[in-house]
């Protein structure tokens, strides 16, 4: 195959969601949908925290973080995919780079609140203390620190490849999985870099996680009153909900990616990770949080006012 360097690559070709005009129009208009009430999702979570003084707390103050970070996450996946199908290579690399930042702070700030849960059910006599805001501004700094680090080093490292004539890529947006298959040159220390730090970024925070509840499930079993199981177990649920949303699918897109070619089918698959999932979670966290609803429902009602 005809092999030529990435400076001369102009741009990528998107798998496109359909070829019918009347369809395209449908599925615009379903993900402008999902993006938009994304959106809304988010920022009454965010706007919620802020305004309501009873959930200025450490799992609030993550829920807000994480709720900001999902919003930027759909703004860079969902924004191409209602555009065209086709992105130039700066543009291909420039999405990777957000998505890593993203998708990787989004991992952080999962494995922070589970330790919160984990200090609040097992240790709630230390929990000021332990939990403070110092401690909780660190982790932030340290978890988006590590992940614009990760994503700037396989950003850099695309840019040594070159690429055949072949640029179509299997997938509604850019992924770095699939532009290093298209590439013609040595790959060997893309993929091992890239296997390597999903291994240790990944790994780490969902071992705290499982290390978590772990301990919280037993403290929550040692409980003598149903009532404390039950808030206990109310608490934990939307937070274990959105962790196996987050990661039941991003395992699923990864190993798919690794063992097989893609699919629509995966591709389809792959949407439930950058669409679905985003927009799933301010369900899961209102419907399931009495101080939620309630902070949501002060906020709309102060809506009136301003208008």
């Amino acid at each position: 195959m005809e092999s030529r360097n990435h400076t001369d690559v102009s741009e990528f070709l998107l798998m496109r969601l359909t070829a019918d005009p009347e369809l395209k129009t449908i599925f615009f208009n379903l993900f402008l949908s999902m993006y938009l009430v994304t959106v809304l999702g988010k920022l009454l979570i965010i706007l919620a925290v802020i305004s309501d003084s009873h959930l200025h707390t450490p799992m609030y103050f993550f829920l807000s973080k994480l709720s900001f970070t999902d919003i930027c996450l759909s703004t860079t996946m969902i924004a191409k995919i209602l555009v065209n199908v086709q992105i130039t290579y700066t543009g291909c690399l420039t999405q990777i780079c957000f998505a890593l930042i993203f998708v990787s702070c989004e991992n952080f700030l999962l494995g922070a609140m589970a330790y919160d849960g984990y200090v609040a059910i097992c240790h709630p006599l230390r929990y000021t203390v332990i939990m403070n805001p110092h401690l909780c501004a660190i982790l932030i700094l340290i978890s988006l620190s590590i992940s614009i680090a990760d994503a700037l080093l396989h950003s850099l490292m695309m840019l040594r490849l070159s690429f055949c004539t072949d640029l179509e890529i299997s997938l509604f947006f850019c992924e770095a999985v699939q532009v290093i298959k298209l590439a013609c040159s040595d790959t060997l220390i893309n993929n091992i870099v890239l296997y390597l730090a999903v291994s240790i970024l990944g790994g780490i925070p969902l071992s705290g996680i499982l290390f978590s509840y772990t301990h919280i499930v037993s403290s929550i079993l040692r409980m003598p009153s149903s009532s404390r199981k039950y808030k206990a177990f109310s608490t934990c649920g939307s937070h274990l909900s959105v962790v196996s949303l987050f990661y039941g699918t991003g395992f699923g897109l990864y190993i798919c990616s690794a063992i097989s070619e893609f699919s629509r089918k995966t591709a389809v698959t792959s949407l439930m990770y950058t669409v679905v999932t985003p927009m799933m979670n301010p369900f899961i966290y209102t419907l399931r949080n009495r101080d939620m609803k309630g902070a949501l429902k002060k906020l709309i009602g102060r809506v009136p006012s301003f208008l």
